[in-house]
């Protein structure tokens, strides 16, 4: 608990009103706070880092985003929240980004659609209790009953003395008072926000616009040294012998570091590898390429993907480990009137992010300090005092926006190759991955075959369902022998389906991996949604039933599915079951919704479809409904795309919609052309000319985003994630319902012409 001392004498130093905020809403500090604003640069009434607000003499305020910017506009809507509380006006606000410190901020891992979900009420919490504060120095100050002042637009007000004055007038006074207690606090009420769920401008937009944002391809400082790595060209390899003498030659050129391989699963440590240091990237590069490496391709030296893809086939062919058991499948296929048999297979795949990694770093005196685009500041800060052997409070990690993420830049490997490197020539290093490094030495969304088998009654109801799935597991990349897949991979669109299925099976079969396995957006979601949104639609063209009607029936009646069942129980991505019931109510709504706005069931010309699917991942449901064309030649355009998203509270409507057009953006890039392909452990795809992404030309221009309405009381879940699963199941459903001609095989490119 921190003390009225311990906030005096940290705020003495700013002449601001300077409050900490954990992670539960609650006030503290570091552990020794003076220590903590020594390490760090406190100017004339600013901000000090560690904080999550401040206000200065002259009023502005200055919150602090502790969670990673990478599109998502999280680095607006969580300051945003806080200020709202605060009534503070948003145009004498700015947003600070905050290192990794866990004992601060809480979690800042930037993934699995955390952000909103946990830490919405804690900012606004903060807002609240700091106009408290604020509110009640002014009652003191003026001699008034507090209940009389009020705090509106940055302004605390006397009405009946006529007295008005800025926040930062009674900023020193604030921060001597005791803490309110949480149930003393006033929330908003959503008719006063001024803020939430209002369209807001993000506060980098104008930057990013102007070109004046500042990612971490572009650290500078004085005395940098510019370094590339040329790594194992296959997972696991390791540098037998260089000769670097070609390389040194090269103007510019100033030294080449071995950097060591680690030992298989590498988890988060570097590939290894031979790094060249000159005095510019470009020189760095083309001095990579003199280098004379002799390699040992280690255990994966033979992977070949399609060989592969073939094999996790097989396994899904036979009986597998089983995770999940219904009622009596086999009895429900033996009695069936009809059954339907789906095999599916999806690729590996890369995450491309326009911004490649990059990072830099500085190691002297026993102390290390980073500055780089991560989504885990605190992760990456752990990898680093643990790679280097430093004590962890000698480890400082800066977080600079992200020119996209994805999952990728949750492993800082990249950021500890160039701690490595500095460390090693005793400058500051700056290490740049190209994009054909991007592509041919990342982590990789697994590759999976997938078998479904369906039972049909008399009637056309399901009446048994087996899922088998195979694909190497994420947690293969960091803990040995690992094949099978755990619970959370497997409730992200298998074990954990909405359907009424009174007889159903679902099993997973062991696969080694061949390449490093990471997290993606969506995660597993995206081969499970592909097979089950895909079956559905065949089960119920079978059945000759209408996609939406059998989807509906389905679903059953509205209920809250127990988080256990079948021998399962779901993590429930981490959310409560309380908060966040899996309601299959709200799963209809949100067809029925976007089922509607897309007109469906009107009829369409010759050669022109459309298909829906629906999944529920990251405790948010969302519905797509595409409309395509396909001419007689085989040439697919997509005419129009529905997407509707049930998420809770939209805190910010405009982010969200641009999540979920960017969600489409890039699920029909992954359906189309996604696809990384291996050959003797080595990737075959080197840049966007054979990892294609969409062309402008070719991105749906009429992309409708339907939100489905929630109060405060429904809590905001995820938006990040959820966007991407239904997209490609939904463009192959309306690719059969305009051809006939079922894509149970991703990427789908030339299969239409064929």
């Amino acid at each position: 608990m921190t003390t009225r001392r311990q906030f005096l004498s940290n705020t003495a130093l700013t002449g601001a009103l300077f409050l900490v905020f954990n992670s539960r809403g609650q006030r503290a500090l570091a552990d020794s706070p003076s220590a903590a604003l020594a390490r760090l640069p406190v100017g004339e009434g600013s901000v000090a880092p560690y904080a999550f607000v401040s206000i200065a003499r002259d009023g502005q305020v200055t919150i602090v985003a502790h969670r990673s910017e990478m599109g998502t506009g999280i680095r607006t809507t969580l300051p945003m929240a806080l200020a709202d509380e605060l009534e503070a006006d948003w145009a004498r606000v700015t947003v600070s980004q905050a290192p990794g410190d866990e004992d601060t901020y809480g979690s800042q891992n930037t993934d699995g659609s955390h952000s909103l979900r946990d830490f919405l009420m804690p900012m606004r919490v903060a807002g609240a209790s700091t106009r408290h504060l604020l509110i009640t120095a002014a009652a003191a100050a003026w001699s008034v009953p507090r209940s009389e002042v009020t705090a509106e637009h940055h302004e605390l007000a006397h009405a009946k003395s006529g007295r008005r004055a800025h926040y930062g007038e009674f900023a020193a006074a604030a921060v001597a008072l005791p803490l309110p207690d949480v149930k003393d606090l006033k929330l908003k009420s959503e008719a006063e926000f001024r803020y939430l769920g209002k369209p807001v401008h993000a506060v980098d937009l104008n930057d990013v616009v102007h070109g004046a944002a500042r990612y971490g391809i572009d650290g500078r400082m004085p005395g940098l040294r510019y370094a590339v790595v040329a790594r194992p060209p296959v997972y696991g390899g390791h540098v037998v012998g260089v000769d670097s003498t070609a390389a040194l030659k090269f103007t510019g050129v100033e030294r080449v570091v071995r950097i060591p391989a680690p030992a298989l699963p590498g988890g988060m440590r570097p590939l290894g590898g031979v790094a060249v240091v000159a005095s510019n990237t470009w020189a760095a590069m083309q001095a990579r390429d003199l280098l004379k490496i002799q390699w040992n391709d280690g255990i994966h030296a033979k992977h070949d993907s399609a060989a592969y893809a073939k094999r996790l086939m097989a396994e899904v062919r036979q009986p597998a480990k089983v995770v999940r058991h219904d009622g009596d499948v086999d009895a429900a296929f033996a009695k069936a009137s009809q059954r339907v048999v789906a095999e599916y297979a999806t690729p590996y795949l890369a995450h491309a992010p326009m911004e490649p990694p990059a990072a830099m770093a500085v190691v002297k005196n026993g102390s290390c300090e980073v500055w780089a685009a991560v989504q885990d500041p605190q992760t990456t800060r752990k990898e680093l005092a643990a790679f280097l052997k430093l004590p962890i409070e000698n480890v400082k990690v800066n977080v600079t926006l992200l020119g996209g993420g994805f999952g990728r830049k949750s492993k800082p490997d990249f950021v500890l190759e160039a701690a490595y490197i500095a460390r090693e020539i005793g400058h500051p290093v700056k290490v740049t991955w190209s994009r054909t490094d991007e592509l041919q030495h990342g982590y990789y969304h697994a590759i999976a075959a997938q078998r479904l088998e369906g039972s049909l009654d008399a009637s056309g109801k399901v009446t048994g369902w087996l899922q088998r799935s195979a694909f190497p597991p994420i947690m293969s990349t960091f803990a040995p022998n690992t094949v099978y897949a755990d619970g959370e991979e497997l409730e992200m669109g298998m074990v954990d389906t909405p359907y009424v299925l009174p007889n159903a099976r679902f099993e997973n079969a062991p696969v080694p991996p061949g390449v490093r396995i990471g997290w993606f957006r969506s995660v597993c979601n995206i081969q499970h949604a592909f097979a089950s949104g895909s079956f559905v639609d065949e089960l119920a063209h079978a059945a000759k039933r209408d996609p939406r009607e059998f989807v509906l029936e389905l679903l059953g009646p509205d209920r809250h599915i127990p988080i256990e069942a079948g021998g399962f129980k779901r993590t429930n991505y981490g959310g409560t079951d309380a908060e966040f019931p899996f309601d299959t109510g709200r799963i209809r709504r949100t067809v029925e919704r976007v089922t509607k706005e897309a007109g469906w069931g009107t009829p369409l010309p010759a050669g022109r479809g459309r298909g829906l699917a629906v999944h529920h991942s990251f405790l948010s449901t969302v519905a797509v409904v595409m409309d395509v064309s396909v001419s007689p030649q085989g040439e697919l355009k997509i005419e129009q795309v529905d997407i509707g998203i049930d998420c809770g509270y939209v805190a910010n409507p405009e982010r969200v919609r641009a999540q979920l057009e960017g969600a489409v953006v890039m699920g029909v890039t992954l359906a189309l052309r996604g696809e990384m392909t291996f050959k003797n452990g080595r990737a075959e795809q080197s840049n966007f000319h054979d990892f294609q992404l969409l062309g402008i030309h070719e991105v749906p221009r009429h992309v409708r985003v339907h939100l489905m309405p929630a109060d405060l009381s429904v809590p905001s879940a995820g938006v990040g994630e959820p966007g991407v699963p239904p997209v490609a199941p939904a463009l192959c459903n309306a690719i059969f319902a305009a051809t006939g001609k079922r894509i149970r095989t991703l990427p789908i490119a030339g299969q239409l012409r064929a």
